[in-house]
């Protein structure tokens, strides 16, 4: 068990920390293996971007380009497994996104027993940013 908090506190004072009890709590609630998935999904978002943060929003991790929301972390209801889901996914061309019956947002699912495919969710998550970089999608 030691290890597991270890391996963990690691990836939460590794990037940058929100101050803001909720948003870890949502991380350390979550059983094995979904809580090293998520903190491994949270740091890899995180260090896409410096001006990319992270706050909550509707119970759930939320990450922001300066101040326009960009993805989320949420777990699915059923499996109970982890995904992206991206804000403006219906700009975004990827085969791993799915669209299901959303008009505007896509998620990208993660199965948190395999390794997670790191470079994709790279390219997505710089796709989704240049969106906002780029002027495409309006920052105010």
């Amino acid at each position: 068990m030691y290890i597991i908090l270890r391996f963990i506190h690691n990836h939460f004072t590794s990037g940058r920390m929100t101050n803001v009890p909720e948003i870890d709590s949502f991380y350390l609630n979550k059983e094995e293996p979904h809580r090293s998935c998520l903190v491994s999904l949270r740091n890899i978002i995180l260090s896409q971007d410096q001006d990319v943060t992270e706050t909550r929003k509707y119970g759930m991790p939320c990450f922001c380009y300066r101040t326009k929301m960009f993805c989320y972390l949420w777990t699915d209801k059923k499996s109970g497994e982890p995904y992206i889901l991206m804000v403006e996914g219906k700009h975004l061309n990827h085969p791993g996104l799915e669209t299901g019956n959303r008009s505007r947002m896509k998620i990208f699912r993660i199965n948190p027993t395999k390794d997670i495919p790191v470079k994709s969710i790279e390219i997505l998550l710089n796709k989704a940013l240049d969106l906002y970089r780029s002027g495409e999608i309006n920052i105010k």
